[in-house]
């Protein structure tokens, strides 16, 4: 490949990686046989401020570069720019006898670090909203049930079933089993099982439709 070919080629990959990767993508590439390694071409120089000819690299620094850093390619590397634009960068090499030419690709990604940090901030949340509505629920579960067993005026320890059956009727009466996990809560509470505690309230309610059918034979 002559010099022409390799830098029409090069040349060519530069553009269209350019035009592939947006305004943030700047592509180059660099004669590389001499210390100063000018540019021959660039495309979306705005990412650098650097144009034709320019020997200053994408650090802002115009220092010569030794031979081995003017052969070894360098891939996906950190820089900063004088401006303070944050930069993935890579060099790729094609080196013959006649000529030594590089292929410089330079994405700046600034807007993509600012735009992640938006993106945490909409994605952070103080806690996870179940979390939140069980805890406060168990907490006034917690009242009530405790308000229930204060009317009966025994410790759990000492409850019989008729015990037990009046503080599942006052709970009942409270709308406690409304809130979420309120059966295990309370079977836990009871120190019964949670079919005990569904087998109850079915007791009470059979009680209760026992009691409007009674009523409604004395009317």
């Amino acid at each position: 490949m002559t010099y022409e070919e390799a830098f029409e080629f090069l040349d060519r990959t530069a553009r269209g990686i350019a035009q592939m990767f947006g305004s943030s993508c700047e592509t180059l590439v660099h004669d590389m046989s001499v210390p100063e390694h000018p540019i021959l071409s660039i495309y979306n120089g705005q990412v650098s401020g650097r144009s034709v000819g320019s020997t200053m690299d994408i650090l802002g620094v115009g220092q010569e570069l030794d031979e081995d850093a003017r052969e070894a390619d360098f891939v996906n590397l950190y820089a900063t720019t004088p401006s303070g634009q944050q930069i993935k960068s890579s060099t790729f090499h094609m080196i013959s006898e006649e000529y030594n030419l590089a292929l410089g690709i330079n994405f700046d990604y600034s807007s993509l670090v600012f735009a992640n940090r938006i993106l945490v901030d909409l994605m952070s949340a103080d806690e996870d909203l179940k979390s939140a509505m069980w805890r406060n629920g168990d907490n006034r579960l917690g009242e009530v049930f405790d308000e229930c067993l204060a009317m009966v005026g025994k410790p759990v320890n000492a409850l019989n079933k008729n015990d037990r059956l009046k503080i599942i009727a006052l709970l009942n009466q409270r709308d406690a089993f409304s809130f979420r996990k309120s059966v295990p809560f309370v079977s836990q509470r009871l120190g019964v099982s949670r079919y005990t505690v569904y087998k109850y309230l079915s007791e009470l309610a059979e009680q209760k439709e026992e009691s409007h059918e009674e009523l409604e034979k004395r009317d």
